[in-house]
């Protein structure tokens, strides 16, 4: 009789199954604690770079992205959005974005438009007096606390600073500089906000 000892069918059976749900069991918890070190949707928006199908977008058309906790405008100018912009500049405290311009307009948005593409605006909406969000006043003529020529852009419920299309403050407001521009690029007819050719900001 041999001296070995035999397994029990049974017993084998279970220490099989025991071992192969262990192992289920190990890979799920793997996988979870792997997919804790990708950022969230929330945290990608909060400090990586965001990136914004801008292909659909009408004329005149605004929305807003969330990037590093800060609302972001993409505003799509029309033809006349974009005229628009030569008629204030004698207005403007700022029209060539030369004030702070490291901190608040990349070297390839200053210019007329702050932008890459002419039509296309992209900056953060909030105001440079005391962090308050303006609203849009894209119709032109005469307006409550606005001027009669105005010409289209945004005004600070808060303490009524204006900007252009551009996001260029108007003189004697108690805003002191333009609206910020992100650094930002253009992949196709995909915008990267945050972004550009050297980087991300």
């Amino acid at each position: 009789m041999s001296n070995e000892k035999q397994v029990d069918p049974g017993r084998r059976g279970v220490l099989v199954a025991t071992c192969a749900a262990g192992g289920v069991v190990g890979l799920a918890t793997a996988g979870a604690l792997v997919s804790t070190f990708q950022p969230s949707e929330r945290a990608k928006a909060a400090g990586a770079p965001v990136e914004v199908d801008v292909a659909g977008m009408q004329p005149g058309q605004m929305q807003t992205v969330e990037w590093r906790g800060k609302p972001v405008w993409i505003l799509k100018r029309s033809p006349e959005m974009v005229a628009s912009l030569a008629k204030t500049e004698g207005e403007l405290a700022d029209p060539n974005s030369e004030r702070t311009p490291d901190a608040l307009t990349p070297e390839y948005a200053r210019n007329q438009h702050r932008s890459i593409q002419p039509e296309i605006l992209v900056a953060v909406g909030i105001c440079s007096h005391l962090g308050c969000s303006p609203t849009s006043k894209f119709t032109e003529g005469p307006q409550p606390s606005l001027p009669d020529n105005w010409a289209g852009g945004f005004i600070c419920p808060c303490h009524g600073s204006t900007f252009d299309l551009a996001g260029r403050v108007f003189k004697n407001k108690p805003a002191p500089d333009n609206l910020e521009v992100p650094r930002h690029m253009f992949v196709g007819d995909k915008l990267i906000i945050g972004k550009d050719a050297k980087g991300d900001a």
